[in-house]
């Protein structure tokens, strides 16, 4: 192994092993100065290279766990936040993986694959010994991680504020060291990465998603909703069912859009918008099953709007732009029709081939096209609006037949084999009176109530269909219409509302967002297409209305007759427009089946969640490919239309019932931000949805809700497990999914000598807490055999059910009589409800009297009972003066409610105030929260972070963070903290047999000695055997008990000459600081919240940790103090 100096740079450091020359960039060597060589590096790396290894071009080197590289003169800082080496278990330091690299790595660090650290590769088989740099094999006096007891441990708190929570720190973050992750999270993931844009961005650096309202929401919904219907059948709808019933069914249609797109923007503001889009919120709201089912009717609906979008394109192609195209031609005038839809399947199935083929070679090239194809439907409308207005004075020469006598006119020579009047002409021209007038009056013509209610059918004579002749020009109607039929038709250009909600993962502001530019699009919309409705009904004539494919205008497109300067504006701009949105559903149908698959909640689709080394759906575009043919051998737009109806508004229904449901249940994650959603429009949007379903065609209705139910109990049936939300088990008593928490709380009681409850207000609060959601039980322990016990234990419950009734808390009762209250409040928290009905969190009142002499041991039950909730993984609530909390008939009108953010145990501690909120009895109350910041944090910094956090969390609330200045700790601390445990071990003396006295007073002379020095402190006492064999005889009884009682006292004498141990003091400092600061901030708070530190792991120190405890909460009215188990989340995600 060499070591040299690496070219370029004197504060770099290579080691040249085998060929390989591995670099440490300068900001390793700990800010020493470059002159002081190799050397300095073993020592700045923490007492010496062999503490490091250099495997696969990575230096692997111990630092502790904030980022500090220890020297041994001093610390100096790295300004990093590393991630841990998973198989480091020493408390307050830990070994790290860090790369090597020229520059110090950007903060946060990125996401990289932990590699366990050099020290626990020496016994790897892969590893060469010799690859690791020389070294005395000696541990170091400032190795972190060789000398890893109390000393090292103290050290590393030295001057700590927060030393309380040290035992915290192993497994939850310091919020300091959390917010600027939480803040900073961006809903982008890896997705699915073009080839050729991962080319670019290895050249360029990585950007952030930036696309706005107007870009990334507006846009793209208004040209997925301004379609193939608007130019191809609306001028139809209007002349068959009138203006007034086509405003209707408009209206109608839009309605039952805004008010999804007002739940959607409830889910869209109730968290963080994952970049899964749509799909994603929706399963994530209502569990896999229905996530499952409305998933894949969503996908079969973009699917099939495919097949109906290149129908469309064919139907333009082929009518209107080149009718001679056509490769089957009718033999006879009654094939016209059959022989048009075979000319449709065959164009449309090479058109489908052709646009699967631009997907699969990239989508960049349709994203690159979707600006060209809105802005032809943004011109032909204007196109439209134009040709409205040039029609008040001049309207176009078209003329039209009508109501006529049997003169000789240009007509007569259309029916009839010559000009006289005794010619033979057709049998309908000659049995009807026709004439000719303006087909497009204008829009000041007057027109407008001819049209306005639907025609019935006006009186003439019928000719069998056989008799006419296909070279006369009369108009036919291919299908019968009816108003259900016309809505089925009409519903797909309204669609296309969730298009701004798919590019999620590209906005700026999901949240922000998706509400206004989808709303905005809708409202858009439907202005167009209720004013065109008026507008068309205004200008043309009603036979021409009720041509559908402008047979009257020589085969031109009736809606491009009535647009300026010219009809090709429409036609050209209605072609591109609906091959674009064609290209756009091949494009997100194959992704939304991929999620699906990838999701694993339909095991058979797994097989399409594969694709391309770059991600894209290969597999999945290839069965839509097959799908959307189905639609198109249908060949007809009028026939495909209520398909794609139908599968769409299951879609939208269950998004309203998502958020409805999710409303009554009154669930914790439902949190909107959208200031005008309530529950009613959800439910008034889902019954909108539902009878447009059985409006538009109840045998596709029913069919459709058939294929959604059996998807659903697949799902169901194959047991897909996912942590999502699910808003539908949430109707009964459900147990808190851990992405849906609702705190199931087991409240302990505890009961006076006649058998009634002491705290009746801890069943008030829990009445508070809970709203009458998820499950309540309602525990105590009576101590004793139950033999004995039977009957006091039957009016005890007697008395807690009363109690429950009076203070209306919903649950259950149960309670155990035990030989000792340890071990019925054990059994308590172990077996506690039934199955999936089990409490999560313990809520119990502070033992006030554990300092009574009466009772000097009440405070183990207490402290034990915080050991076995941690070890259930289970939250920890702890009311403190709980005779001081409101009862459920009280009401503060004022006040707020203080959250003290110290430590990040999963989020309970901000949930709570959410959930009290809820109650009439805190609902004026006001939120505020708390959090501490150090001398070398950024408080301005963590202001911004906690403010972005909340945000995303939906909590409205004001945030302070309280600057703790390192200073000296005070002679009130060092009294305190001496009082106190000269209490400890004077009850620890009373306790105590008299042999073990003299050991117990030996042991406490040894650790204050060793407090105060480094050497002692690596002396350990020889443990103390389990079991003491001695044989007695009554002249050694004699001498032991004087001997016992010359070390009684000698023991006493020594408690009250000790100093305090400076791992109480600190912690001691901690409580008295924060309590300081607590207590200038929150004393006037209607009830404060607190993180509650941990027990100590030795049970040496439980009766000092009851003393930090008051010592911490001193001084407050109400106080719940909060341990999470890590299991709860509350979540950014909705």
């Amino acid at each position: 192994m060499l070591r040299t100096r690496a070219e370029g740079d004197p504060g770099r450091l290579a080691w040249q092993h085998s060929g390989v020359v591995v670099t440490v960039p300068s900001w390793l060597l700990a800010s020493r100065q470059p002159e002081q060589g190799a050397g300095t590096l073993v020592g700045s790396l923490g007492g010496g290279l062999q503490q490091s290894v250099v495997l696969a071009g990575h230096l692997h080197v111990c630092v502790p766990r904030e980022g500090r590289l220890a020297t041994r003169g001093s610390q100096s800082r790295a300004p990093h936040q590393h991630p841990l080496c998973p198989q480091c278990p020493v408390l307050g330091s830990s070994h790290l993986w860090v790369p090597v690299s020229g520059t110090p790595p950007p903060s946060p660090w990125p996401a990289a694959p932990l590699v366990p650290c050099g020290l626990h590769l020496l016994s790897a088989p892969e590893t060469d010994p010799s690859c690791f740099p020389a070294g005395d094999g000696q541990s170091r006096e400032s190795s972190p991680i060789i000398n890893n007891g109390d000393m090292e441990r103290e050290s590393f708190f030295e001057g700590k504020n927060m030393a309380l929570f040290e035992e915290e720190m192993d497994s939850n973050p310091m919020v300091s060291s959390l917010l600027n992750k939480l803040a900073n999270y961006t809903n982008l993931s890896q997705g699915v990465v073009e080839h050729e844009e991962a080319e670019e961005s290895r050249r360029r650096e990585v950007k952030n998603p930036g696309m706005g309202t107007f870009i990334g929401v507006y846009l793209p919904c208004l040209q997925n909703i301004l379609g193939v219907i608007l130019f191809l059948r609306l001028t139809w709808i209007v002349g068959v069912a009138g203006v007034l019933e086509s405003f209707l069914i408009v209206f109608m249609c839009c309605t039952c859009t805004m008010l999804t797109a007002i739940s959607m923007s409830a889910i869209a503001t109730n968290g963080v918008v994952p970049a899964g889009g749509s799909y994603y919120m929706i399963s994530r709201s209502l569990g896999p099953e229905f996530g499952g089912a409305v998933g894949l009717c969503f996908y079969l609906g973009t699917t099939f709007a495919g097949a109906m979008y290149i129908l469309g394109t064919i139907e333009i192609f082929l009518t209107y732009i080149s009718p001679g195209a056509s490769i089957i031609h009718a033999q006879s005038p009654d094939g016209e029709a059959v022989a048009m839809l075979h000319n449709m399947r065959v164009y449309g199935t090479c058109t489908l081939v052709l646009m699967a083929m631009v997907v699969f070679v990239g989508v960049k090239y349709v994203n690159k096209l979707a600006l060209v194809f809105l802005a032809c439907v943004v011109l032909s409308i204007l196109a439209i609006y134009a040709g409205v207005i040039k029609t008040a004075f001049d309207p176009p020469d078209i003329l039209l037949t009508t109501n006529n006598g049997t003169v000789t006119t240009a007509l007569w020579g259309l029916f009839c084999n010559n000009s006289m009047p005794s010619a033979i002409c057709d049998e309908y021209f000659a049995q009807n009176n026709l004439t000719e007038i303006q087909g497009i009056p204008g829009v000041a013509s007057g027109v407008f109530l001819g049209v306005f209610v639907e025609k019935q059918g006006t009186p003439s004579v019928p000719v069998p269909e056989e008799s006419r002749s296909s070279k006369l020009p009369y108009v036919l109607t291919d299908i019968m219409t009816y108003f259900t039929m016309l809505v089925g038709i009409y519903f797909p250009s309204v669609t296309g509302i969730m298009a701004g909600s798919n590019r999620s993962g590209d906005l700026r502001d999901a949240q922000k967002s998706i509400p206004t530019g989808t709303i905005l699009a809708i409202v858009t919309t439907s202005f167009i297409y209720l004013s065109c409705i008026m507008l068309f009904g205004a200008c043309i004539e009603g036979v021409i209305l009720r041509d559908k494919f402008g047979e009257a205008l020589q085969g031109n497109l009736v809606i491009g007759m009535l647009a300026w300067p010219s009809p090709w504006v429409i036609v050209i701009g209605s072609f591109f427009s609906t091959c674009g949105a064609g290209l756009q559903s091949l494009t997100g149908a194959p992704r939304l089946l991929q999620a699906i698959a990838r999701d694993g909640i339909v095991p058979f689709l797994q097989v399409f969640g594969h694709g391309k080394a770059n991600g894209e759906p290969t597999w999945a575009l290839l069965l839509t490919a097959l799908i959307c043919e189905i639609g198109i051998l249908i060949a007809s737009l009028d026939s495909v239309a209520p398909i794609l109806s139908m599968f769409f508004l299951m879609c939208y229904m269950f998004v309203n019932l998502a958020c409805a449901v999710q409303t009554l249940l009154r669930t914790p994650n439902w949190r909107p931000r959208f200031r005008y959603y309530h529950w009613t429009l959800s439910f008034l949007g889902m019954s909108l949805c539902l009878a447009l379903m059985f409006i538009c065609s109840w045998y596709y209705a029913l069919f459709a809700m058939l294929i959604a139910g059996c998807i659903y109990k697949y799902i169901e049936y194959r047991g897909a497990e996912k942590e999502w939300g699910d808003g539908i088990r949430g109707l009964s008593l459900n147990a808190a999914r851990y992405a849906l928490l609702r705190p199931q709380v087991l409240v302990m009681l505890n009961l006076d000598s006649e058998q009634c409850v002491k705290h009746p207000r801890l069943l008030s609060f829990t009445t508070q807490l809970k709203a009458g959601k998820g499950l309540t039980i309602v525990g105590s322990v009576l101590e004793g055999t139950y033999l004995d016990k039977h009957a006091e234990a039957q009016q005890a419950e007697e008395n807690i059910r009363s109690l429950m009734g009076i203070e209306k808390t919903k649950g259950f009762c149960q309670l155990v009589v035990s030989s000792n209250l340890r071990d019925g409040m054990s059994h308590l928290i172990q077996s506690a409800g039934l199955g999936g009905m089990k409490h999560n969190t313990v809520l119990m009142a502070w033992p006030e009297s554990w300092k009574e002499e009466d009772n000097p041991f009440s405070w183990k039950n207490f402290v034990d009972t915080v050991r076995d909730t941690t070890a259930a993984q289970q939250a920890l609530l702890v009311a403190k003066n709980v005779d001081l909390f409101p009862q459920n008939q009280e009401r503060f009108s004022d006040g707020h409610i203080d959250v003290w953010w110290i430590v990040h145990d999963g989020g309970l501690l901000m949930l709570l105030p959410f959930l009290l909120r809820q109650h009439k009895v805190w609902r004026k109350c006001r939120m505020r929260i708390f959090t501490v910041a150090q001398v070398d944090d950024n408080s301005i910094q963590m202001k911004k972070d906690l403010q972005t956090f909340l945000y995303h969390l939906r909590i409205s609330a004001e945030v302070e963070v309280v600057e703790m200045v390192e200073n000296d700790i005070s002679a009130f601390t060092y009294e305190k903290t001496l009082v106190m445990e000269q209490r400890s071990q004077m009850l620890k003396q009373m306790q105590l047999s008299k042999t073990e006295r003299e050991r117990e007073a030996q042991l406490i002379h040894d650790r204050n000695t060793a407090s105060h020095s480094v050497v002692a402190a690596r002396t350990r006492a020889p443990p103390t055997p389990d079991k003491v064999q001695m044989t007695w005889t009554k002249e050694k009884l004699i001498a032991e008990k004087l001997k016992n009682k010359d070390a009684n006292m000698s023991g006493f004498k020594d408690l009250f000459s000790l100093k305090p141990n400076q791992s109480n003091v600190r912690r001691m400092h901690t409580a008295v600081k924060l309590n300081g600061v607590v207590l200038n901030k929150s004393q006037d708070a209607q009830l404060v919240l607190l993180n509650m530190p941990g027990p100590p792991k030795n049970r040496q120190g439980d009766e000092n940790y009851m003393e930090f405890l008051e010592v911490l909460t001193e001084g407050l009215n109400r106080v719940l103090l909060v341990r999470g188990s890590g299991r709860e989340v509350i979540t950014i995600y909705s």
